[in-house]
């Protein structure tokens, strides 16, 4: 797929005109200060976002003296997140498909983690492998997204322009909880905590948060519908 949907809607959501952290820059669900924070990602060194976006939860590590990377596909999206956290020590915005850069990658971080990014848009048989190879021993997998649609998982496509544009299509990988565990229990990860976090109001749409980490001696696995 194209960056061009990306940049569109990075064009979109754009705020560059301040450098103040939001109060809930770990919005691991789509609902402000609802759900866990940073604490999932445990006290690590170093940091990756997959799919980092506007940067702020990029800067927010940085700020606590994590060396933190973010990586994303959209050339916009990386150049307002160094407009608005270039300044920060130990913040680095990169530009790039998740694959490739991890590919090409010497080096390793204690914690891996996409909030509604790219482990919500790459094929997990490609990435997931990749994202362990790049972990430090004991590093933390997290990422979040919006639960599958009931009966329909794996591979979902949709349209990403107008249908009189020129066409462009995304992809999301939607699976269950219990799925998760089972891919990432495959990929070599260890201690997966993998359910779906409910809505502060009825009848809301609940989040899908995973954790997982390399420490397969403590084969734990916790799938919660």
């Amino acid at each position: 797929m194209s960056t061009g949907y990306w940049d569109r809607y990075a064009a979109r959501t754009a705020n560059v005109d301040t450098d103040e952290v939001p109060i809930d820059p770990f919005g691991w669900t789509q609902y402000p200060s609802h759900g866990p924070g940073i604490g999932l990602l445990g006290d690590p060194n170093s940091a990756l976002e997959l799919g980092s976006g506007h940067g702020d939860a990029v800067a927010a590590l940085a700020m606590l003296g994590v060396d933190a990377t973010g990586v994303d596909t959209s050339g916009t999206q990386c150049e307002h997140a160094r407009r608005r956290w270039g300044h920060v020590a130990g913040a680095r915005f990169e530009q790039g498909d998740v694959v490739k850069f991890l590919a090409r990658a010497d080096r390793s971080w204690d914690a891996i983690y996409s909030i509604w990014g790219a482990l919500w848009f790459v094929d997990p048989a490609v990435l997931l492998p990749l994202v362990r190879d790049h972990l430090t021993p004991g590093g933390k997998l997290v990422f979040s997204h919006a639960p599958p649609v009931p009966g329909a998982y794996g591979i979902q496509g949709t349209y990403g322009a107008k249908f009189s544009a020129e066409p462009q299509w995304v992809y999301r990988w939607s699976y269950e909880p219990e799925t998760w565990a089972e891919l990432l229990r495959g990929s070599g990860f260890g201690n997966i905590h993998a359910r779906t976090v409910a809505a502060p109001a009825p009848r809301k749409l609940g989040t899908l948060i995973v954790e997982a980490d390399l420490r397969p001696d403590q084969p734990r696995c916790v799938a919660d519908a």
